[in-house]
């Protein structure tokens, strides 16, 4: 029986998502059980109304952008890419690339302005125990996916 050799195809993804320069889990569990819990609900309802207002909706929304920092200091991820250079290869962050424009705002204006506060409300009865804290942290981490479906 002869074998043939098989030609591996490249192994190096196109691109690597990082979660670097991330407050280690215990100052964002610190910060949560102090400010956190009680700042980000302030700044997510002064961003509801601000979306409700129609004319500071943009406001609103960058404000729901940034729950998770409020809530546990966590940042979103980052895209990397390696990038060809002469005979070194250099890597870069790169925005992760979102879904068009309109496909977002309809999301919004259909699910993601009334399901994005239930599932804030949701992560934060999780967070009332202990034992939810991890899933109520990934919730706080997921509310701008859920209110306009934006890629992390």
């Amino acid at each position: 029986m002869s074998s043939t050799p098989v030609m591996a195809s490249r192994s190096r993804p196109d691109a690597i998502r990082a979660n670097d320069n991330q407050p280690p889990l215990i100052l964002s569990i610190i910060w949560f059980l102090v400010i956190g819990w009680w700042a980000s609900a302030i700044w997510i309802h002064v961003a509801w109304i601000l979306n409700v207002l129609i004319l500071t909706m943009p406001i609103g929304l960058l404000m729901l952008n940034m729950v998770p920092r409020v809530a546990t200091l966590r940042e979103p991820s980052r895209e990397y890419r390696m990038a060809e250079g002469t005979g070194d290869s250099l890597t870069r962050a790169v925005p992760i690339r979102q879904h068009a424009f309109l496909v977002r705002a309809g999301y919004f204006l259909v699910f993601g302005w009334w399901l994005s506060l239930l599932w804030v409300y949701g992560a934060s009865a999780l967070a009332a125990s202990i034992i939810g804290l991890p899933v109520a942290f990934w919730m706080y981490n997921r509310v701008p996916a859920v209110t306009t479906p934006r890629r992390y």
